[in-house]
């Protein structure tokens, strides 16, 4: 295991580039233990895994060894050059270096029934991250991020889905309208998400092939989007709330998703 002292160090600065977003040629950022357990669990390239000195006296002995038989590039440091390394305002003392391979659209949509989320122009990686969380989680069969989304390969994301990432299918960069006609040219029914006036979640029928469509933070979903959708969908909530996170929202239909699928038998 070779030692940086420098916060100059190259190294140091690739990792801070990759802070910045996904690299061309796939490598992504990882901060903390769980999220390189993971990846070694998903058999994810590592390329770079360095430990804070601290970390290494105290609790890594097992995570070192793991990343050790798989001939990535070790490295340790003081607190200070990893906490340089780390996008984290608090650092863990472990970031990795890893590379990654994002799903094709076709990739998302084998698995059938479908059940797939699609993120219109979703901004907050951590929403983004969680949404993936809970689609792993309630058995959903793809994500696929559309153009103007966060990317859910950047750090954050990364680290708000905990590793779901690694197993859910996920589509990037995708373009909206042509994706929601591949949707329906395979017969998946595309569900508009919106806060009121749509049918209520209990009457919607979620055992078919399936596509949630989710807007932005703020916005939400554009009329147009609305008006291309086969069917609206509504979280009925008691007033004066009206509306929920759009992570929340998606893990609520999620789970309601799952619950009717479990006792259709599918």
């Amino acid at each position: 295991m070779r030692r940086i002292s420098s916060r100059q160090n190259p190294l140091v600065a690739r990792f801070r580039e990759l802070a910045r977003g996904r690299g061309p040629d796939g490598a992504v950022l990882l901060d903390g233990e769980h999220l390189v357990e993971e990846a070694l669990d998903a058999r994810v390239e590592l390329e770079t895994v360095a430990f804070a000195e601290r970390v290494i006296d105290s609790r890594a002995d097992t995570l070192v060894a793991r990343v050790e038989r798989t001939g990535a590039d070790l490295v340790r440091g003081s607190d200070q050059v990893i906490a340089a390394m780390s996008p984290a305002r608090q650092s863990t003392g472990i970031v990795a270096i890893a590379r990654v391979r994002t799903a094709s659209l076709e990739a998302t949509l084998q698995t059938q029934p479908a059940l797939v989320l699609v993120l219109a122009g979703i901004q907050d990686a951590g929403n983004v991250g969680a949404i993936i969380r809970a689609a792993d989680g309630c058995g959903a069969t793809g994500v696929i991020a559309t153009e103007g989304t966060a990317d859910p390969f950047g750090w954050k994301a990364l680290r708000g889905a905990m590793g779901s990432t690694f197993r859910m299918p996920t589509a990037t960069k995708q373009p909206l309208i042509p994706t929601i006609d591949r949707l329906k040219a395979a017969g998946i029914a595309v569900l508009a998400t919106v806060p009121r006036d749509g049918p209520s979640l209990p009457d919607t029928n979620l055992t078919r092939p399936v596509a949630l469509l989710l807007g932005s933070e703020g916005a939400g979903l554009a009329d147009d989007l609305i008006a291309s959708a086969d069917q609206r969908i509504t979280v009925p909530m008691r007033p004066p709330v009206e509306s929920l996170n759009v992570a929340i929202t998606a893990a609520v239909i999620l789970y309601e998703a799952s619950q009717q699928r479990r006792r259709a038998g599918r």
